[in-house]
């Protein structure tokens, strides 16, 4: 048994960990992963050698390299059991706020709480690829993947168009109160996870340093949106909100061209 560790450059989220399971997850002489997203290193323990897990790695282009191989008596490992149970839950929060933010924007047309729901659909499509790849074999799960790329694209393509209509349009203001209590909402419940995460006894494990990351991250875009509802209102403009939805769908395109990579 061997322990290789590598350092993942672009590795700073949840969803590059799933990509890279993913990637992994055929690859038989594996014994067990181990995620440091912090300090964007990846231990991997395997039998046998390790060019075919440092091609798969290389391959997704998140900057992965080898920074040492040693051999390991190391045999228990643990193999997360808990793993399916955490990525259904991430799965149906970031599903559950794209249904709230969709809906929400749609009704005050709002662009930033559009475009926030269209990013935690996104984020609902890496657990869910992951999720139907547990046990799939390698060419169904870069069907469902590049299935959900194109989709994702697709969405945020749909939302520039729009954002472009409104930016040289007559477009009704949108209503900064509703953006501001449905960004406030959010946030409290991002903050609340986030709160959960910290004092969990588990905290130095993988999944729970990624699920921090991964709250951390989504208060950023929160607390985004809320300031673009505030500026709404005392710029009387909807530029404020024309900017924020413009960003988080470029966030989703590049989240998405990283899903086809696969």
């Amino acid at each position: 048994m061997y322990k290789t560790i590598f350092e993942i450059t672009k590795m700073d989220c949840p969803s590059e960990e799933n990509l890279i399971r993913i990637k992994l997850n055929d690859i038989s002489s594996i014994a067990s992963l181990n995620f440091d997203i912090p300090n964007r290193r990846l231990t991997v323990y395997h039998s046998g050698e390790i060019e075919q897990i440092e091609k798969s790695i290389i391959e997704l282009n998140l900057g992965g390299k080898i920074i040492s191989t040693i051999p390991t008596k190391q045999a228990d490992f643990n193999k997360n059991t808990n793993q399916r149970k955490l990525l259904w839950t991430v799965l149906i929060i970031n599903f559950a706020f794209f249904i709230i933010e969709i809906t929400t924007g749609l009704i005050s047309k709002s662009m930033g709480l559009i475009a926030d729901s269209l990013d935690m659909l996104a984020d609902s499509f890496v657990y869910g690829i992951s999720l139907l790849a547990v046990g799939a074999t390698q060419i169904k799960k870069k069907r469902v993947a590049k299935i959900a790329g194109y989709f994702q694209i697709a969405l945020a393509v749909i939302g520039f168009v729009e954002i472009l209509r409104r930016f040289f349009g007559i477009e009704k203001l949108p209503d900064f109160s509703t953006m501001i209590i449905v960004s406030i909402l959010a946030l409290i419940a991002n903050g609340i996870c986030l709160y959960i995460l910290q004092k969990s006894k588990g905290k130095e494990e993988a999944h729970i340093r990624a699920s921090i990351i991964f709250s951390s991250n989504d208060i950023i875009i929160n607390i985004g949106v809320l300031l673009a509802g505030i500026l709404v209102n005392w710029l009387n403009s909807n530029l404020p909100d024309l900017i924020i939805g413009t960003t988080v769908f470029i966030l989703v395109i590049y989240g998405a061209l990283r899903i086809l990579k696969l």
